[in-house]
């Protein structure tokens, strides 16, 4: 601990005596300091015990000394020490008397002991306390680098709650909890998950302290560290305690940042190991050699290819960066898409969020980046899965209303899951997430399943503007000739196929006699030169109708 005044007056070759302020004598001493100015304030910084012979002070004057205790007293003086025996025999009971109305605790010095003394007494007892934190701190590193070693991440937090005398906890990159220690800090460490978000927003190495005295957690002093090397945090550390953490604590806090911070860039490393096994292990799988894959996979992956799994395929285009800038902050969104919007890199942001899923559910998930496009093999049905769904849905959500994206708009991300699949059939699943990617990216959506597909109908799919142009250029013809008032070709069409050819139910549709159906009928084969018997002429008129349905042409509208 540091020096006191308490301390200071028990020291047997000092010989204070204590005049007033007896109960304030617990207080810390930061140093002692000789001053004979009639106002020492403006060279105070608080915590003082300031040394004094009053050479120019009338320290007999009742309301001169009211004034100079209170002005010392307020700008943080802890104590007062009056020699006696240079300039006044005794104290005198004017500054008695306001060190007691003030509760400034006043020491008496008596003639044989120099302030010198005195100074190298708070100086010897400073170094020792810095001394003892040092050793206190080294002793720390010692153990939390034991635990890091033997019990890993896990180990090292309870040391480190241990030497603060509080608790501390480890969250993932995506501001989630991975440990805690004690096992009863979990609900505290849960209620921060916000406030890590908004410390994970700002560059590596980053901290904040949340709660303290007069913090709706006033019995709860937290301090938020960001772990990692690189422009992104790759995690996060939470320190509580009652108070400030002292010299050693601080030193044991230091001790833990960094070592986590070696666990971090090594996992990262061995991360991207396994990365790329896992990227040779989705190579064979999609050129047909499961066997060699299973090999290659061996315990890292082994178990993924066990039981059915989806392929995911996501890709972003470069501008999703910029659009994600621009658009500004949106509503609703959860920590990995603040994350997507924050970093501006919505595939590692997703790669993140299914990761993180699948090691708190313990379940193995192959990341594979590719440039532009991310492909994941995760198990069917499991928490990498259910990520990748409330992530899209979060996106989906952050939009503003009615504001779903323009078939071909490449600004986004896009997510294209497969029905579950075996790794015989893995390059039929990636061809499945290919094809439901294709469909998100068409019909404006973050993220669509094989398996909604062949729910769905085929109609969407005509929304393109290649699509659009062969209905166009199709039908023109007949869209000219109705323009001429000769005649409702496109309605009458419209309403045949509809009728699957049949001839009294279309014509009645229409309002026409079965005859006045046929010429038309004819006439369409005249100005097409189309054969409405072929049933792949009739399957692309009727394509091309419906493509063209909500344009505002002349031929769009049936009369009766």
């Amino acid at each position: 601990m540091p020096p006191t005044l308490a301390s200071l007056v028990h020291h047997s070759a000092l010989k204070l005596t204590v005049r007033a302020g007896e109960d304030r004598l617990d207080v810390p001493v930061r140093w002692a300091h000789v001053s004979e100015l009639a106002d020492p304030v403006p060279y105070m910084e608080g915590g003082e015990l300031l040394l004094i012979t009053a050479l120019k002070l009338d320290a007999e004057d009742p309301e001169a000394m009211r004034r100079y205790v209170r002005r010392l007293a307020g700008a943080g003086v802890v104590g007062l020490g009056f020699a006696v025996g240079v300039n006044y025999d005794e104290v005198p009971a004017a500054l008695v008397d306001a060190a007691a109305q003030e509760g400034l605790p006043l020491l008496e010095v008596p003639r044989r002991t120099p302030f010198l003394a005195i100074s190298k007494a708070v100086s010897a007892a400073i170094a020792a306390d810095q001394y003892r934190a040092v050793t206190a701190g080294f002793a720390a590193q010692r153990e939390l680098t034991r635990q890091a070693l033997t019990a890993g991440p896990e180990g090292l937090l309870a040391a480190l709650a241990q030497q603060v005398d509080g608790w501390a906890a480890l969250y993932d990159a995506l501001g989630a909890v991975v440990a805690t220690a004690p096992e009863w800090a979990g609900r505290r460490a849960a209620r921060l998950t916000a406030e890590v978000e908004r410390l994970r927003e700002r560059p590596a190495p980053a901290s904040s302290v949340v709660g303290g005295p007069g913090g709706p957690d006033a019995d709860d002093r937290v301090e938020l560290h960001s772990l990692g090397t690189g422009r992104r945090p790759r995690a996060a550390l939470a320190v509580g305690t009652a108070a400030a953490p002292g010299t050693a604590e601080r030193y044991a806090v230091h001790s833990a940042i960094a070592l986590l911070t070696l666990i971090t860039e090594r996992s990262r490393s061995l991360h991207a190991a396994e990365q790329r096994i896992g990227a040779a292990v989705l190579r064979m799988l999609l050129a047909g050699e499961p066997d060699h894959a299973r090999a290659v996979a061996g315990d890292l992956y082994g178990e993924l290819l066990d039981a059915p799994f989806r392929m995911i395929v996501a890709e972003a285009a470069p501008g999703s960066a910029a659009r994600a800038h621009a658009d500004g902050p949106a509503p609703a969104r959860g920590a990995a898409a603040k994350s997507a919007e924050a970093t501006g890199a919505p595939l590692d942001a997703l790669a993140e969020a299914l990761e993180a899923a699948a090691a708190r559910s313990g379940e193995a998930v192959l990341v594979v980046p590719e440039g532009e496009r991310l492909v994941v093999l995760a198990p069917d049905g499991g928490a990498a899965v259910t990520a990748c769904a409330d992530f899209a849905a979060a996106l989906e959500a952050g939009r503003p209303a009615g504001g779903a994206r323009e078939a071909g708009d490449d600004g986004e991300l896009v997510v294209g899951l497969s029905a579950p699949a075996g790794p015989i059939a893995a390059a039929s699943a990636y061809k499945q997430a290919e094809q439901a990617l294709s469909v998100a990216r068409r019909r404006g959506r973050v993220c669509v399943e094989h398996e909604q597909l062949a729910a769905g109908s085929v109609l969407p799919l005509l929304a393109d503007d290649a699509v659009r142009a062969f209905a166009d250029g199709l039908l023109r013809a007949l869209y000219e000739h109705d323009a001429t008032g000769r005649g409702d070709l496109v309605a009458s069409l419209r309403a045949w196929l509809s009728r699957h050819g049949q001839w009294d139910a279309a014509a009645a549709d229409l309002g026409v006699h079965r005859h006045t159906l046929r010429y038309r009928m004819r006439r369409v084969e005249e100005i097409l030169g189309r054969s409405l018997d072929d049933p792949d002429v009739r399957m692309e008129l009727w394509l091309a109708l419906k493509a063209t349905s909500s344009d505002q042409g002349p031929g769009a509208h049936t009369r009766p």
